[in-house]
């Protein structure tokens, strides 16, 4: 099969949704009405409440939306076979993923940009809102562990170029994103520059660095080696404080300046696609790949973010609609990106099941070789991919590493932002003062991504020392997607409440619902099997928070409970 073909059949269903579906959803469904003030506008604290031109926070929610996981899962659950994957991946990003997203947007915006835990209050119950906020905090913290240490391992000193699973290449340009960041931060929202005069030239500036990061790897500073667990304290110093620093500083301009890196990785595959002649490698269905657990439901929880995840809700809800000038921005942002996540997740299908070529069957022997070599494999073949427009493999590799890099990274500033503003609302539910301190909640956010980075512990099954975070990340699939149904589930409350169509909402909830509860199951017959106790009870202690929060939604349902929003009307 010609990977073009699957590419422009892709593009023309998620153009057609948008133009379509999406449409229809935000003027029959969500009524997106520009003549209410946005928070941005009535609470504008010129910190983390700030107004932003559309493209501008399009920039900010896709490259923090993005991060690794459309490239990870599709790489991972090719094998499979690239057809289920890609089902799901158009469909999931369709009819799931953009609806969970606008909705939560949507919702976060009309209600002052609390959050999606802070509306389970109105819309449930106070246990609820815990229940939720808790729920929240551990998968984001528990994900920007692992994604700090799968940065810190790329950015070792080691074999360079993609090889060896090191790339200190990646480096350099990384470092001067977050400084043009910063020039173009000042430049445009202190010195009004314009955003157009200031773009060009920023891109420009990061694409030399990646060629000067090629020729110059940063592997030491002062004959200091930068190790990966170097790296990992240098990381959570920078969360710390890309976290404090306002947002129209570093996160605005940061996250804009990456999503023209990934829009211009994104060309390059598509042109690689076009002038590069590949087929599909990988096979189109295996039912029964070795060592893998079966694909309904793991298919789903695998994809993550390729298609849905509940992270997405935590960013729509928490930082993006902080910064949206306008409701009608909101079907671009909200629905327009997560379907722009769904093209990504099929270009790093298609990087791993057509650029690897013939070495796609030694690549994925098993289902432990795809997990572990998921990342290298995605280089790899996307390295390829680019290829063959013209550009060295070598180049190309970094290039497409760079850019992976670059989106980890927003992940993490963001991911720490949403954490914080999390402990926040926990404080106020609480009543704990420092909770509800902006500084004092970010130590306390950037200390809980520490403590799944670096704290280790013994591998309950082989007795190896591992993070708690490596130990732990098989539950993130699982609890990140059961997040995004418990979301669905609160914005189909406040639908409900506000007499809108509530069937376009919990169709997508009730099944992502019985994936991941399926799902968990599956997973705690394997630990109960494998005798890793550790892994059982924290995938138990995840089943019961949702069942809980599922039953506290269901009693609000039949109640009928009204939120104040619209007790207010």
């Amino acid at each position: 099969m010609s990977a073009l073909l699957i590419l422009l059949g892709v593009s023309a269903l998620l153009t057609l949704a948008y133009r379509w579906y999406g449409r229809w959803l935000s003027q029959r469904v969500f009524q997106l009405d520009d003549s209410e003030p946005t928070p941005a506008h009535t609470l504008r604290d010129g910190r983390d409440f700030v107004p932003a031109p559309p493209m501008i926070v399009f920039g900010h929610h896709f490259a923090s939306i993005a991060g690794l996981g459309p490239l990870l899962g599709p790489a991972i659950a090719v094998i499979w076979g690239w057809a289920p994957a890609l089902l799901w991946i158009v469909l999931g990003s369709i009819f799931v993923g953009a609806v969970h997203d606008l909705g939560c947007l949507y919702s976060s915006v009309r209600n002052r940009a609390r959050s999606v835990a802070d509306l389970a209050y109105d819309v449930a119950s106070a246990r609820a809102r815990v229940l939720f906020l808790l729920f929240g905090i551990f998968a984001i913290a528990l994900a920007m562990g692992v994604f700090v240490i799968n940065i810190a391992n790329l950015f070792a000193s080691g074999a360079g170029g993609a090889t060896g699973g090191h790339v200190p290449e990646a480096v350099l340009p990384s470092v001067a994103l977050i400084l043009l960041a910063l020039v173009v931060g000042v430049l445009f929202y202190r010195y009004r520059i314009s955003l157009a005069k200031l773009t060009l030239p920023a891109v420009l500036l990061s694409l030399g660095f990646v060629w000067l990061g090629v020729q110059y790897p940063i592997t030491s500073v002062l004959g200091v080696g930068l190790t990966a667990n170097l790296w990992i304290y240098l990381l959570l110093g920078y969360a710390l404080v890309a976290t404090l620093l306002p947002v129209w500083l570093l996160l605005q301009p940061r996250d804009y300046l990456n999503s023209f890196q990934l829009f211009l990785g994104m060309a390059l595959l598509l042109g690689g696609a076009l002038v590069g002649g590949f087929t599909m490698s990988a096979p189109a269905v295996n039912l029964s790949p070795k060592g893998a657990p079966p694909m309904f439901p793991l298919l789903f929880i695998t994809i993550a973010c390729g298609a849905v995840s509940g992270f997405h809700s935590l960013v729509a809800s928490g930082t993006t609609a902080r910064q949206l000038d306008r409701q009608r921005h909101a079907l671009p942002i909200g629905y327009g990106a997560m379907l722009t996540e769904g093209l990504l997740a099929t270009l790093a299908l298609l990087a791993v099941g057509a650029g690897l070529g013939a070495e796609w069957q030694t690549r994925y022997p098993d289902w432990l070789s795809a997990g572990k070599g998921a990342l290298a494999n995605f280089v790899h073949g996307a390295g390829v991919m680019v290829s063959a427009v013209g550009i060295p493999v070598a180049v190309a590799k970094v290039f497409v590493a760079t850019v992976a890099v670059g989106f980890a990274l927003t992940t993490l500033d963001t991911g720490a932002r949403l954490i914080r503003y999390n402990l926040q609302e926990l404080g106020r539910a609480w009543r704990i003062a420092p909770l509800e301190n902006a500084t004092s909640s970010t130590l306390f956010a950037v200390g809980l991504i520490g403590f799944f980075a670096l704290l280790k512990a013994p591998d309950p099954v082989t007795g190896e020392m591992k993070s708690v975070g490596a130990l732990l990340w098989s539950l993130f699939g699982a609890s990140n997607q059961l997040l995004a149904a418990l979301a669905l589930l609160v914005v189909s409350l406040y639908l409900r409440a506000l007499g809108r169509p509530t069937l376009y909402t919990l169709l997508p909830m009730g099944f992502m619902l019985v994936a991941t509860l399926g799902a968990l199951i599956i997973n705690m017959q394997d630990f109960a099997n494998r005798g890793n106790m550790v892994l059982l009870g924290f995938c138990i202690v995840i089943f019961g928070l949702a069942v809980w929060l599922v039953g506290e939604a269901l009693i609000a349902w039949r109640r009928g409970r009204a939120v104040a929003a619209v007790a207010s009307e």
